[in-house]
């Protein structure tokens, strides 16, 4: 299986609230699966990762209190 590449806009802004996302997102995607460009003014996650769907990732950071929404290519 190939890796997934999902990018996001989220309002995960700094590094107390991507410390507050990473267990979630550890644990769906796995851990260096993924990062935040807290320095994007969309503040892009992006998730590189086999066997996770939009939806599991969509899942994980609302879970963790966050608003997220897919990016279109």
């Amino acid at each position: 299986m190939e890796d997934k590449k999902f990018q996001f806009k989220t309002n995960i802004n700094c590094s107390s609230c991507v410390s507050k996302v990473t267990p979630f997102l550890n644990e769906a995607a796995g851990e260096n699966q993924w990062e935040v460009d807290t320095t994007n003014r969309f503040k892009v996650l992006t998730v590189v990762s086999k066997g996770i769907t939009e939806q599991q990732i969509v899942d994980s950071v609302e879970k963790a209190g966050f608003k997220i929404e897919a990016v279109s290519e």
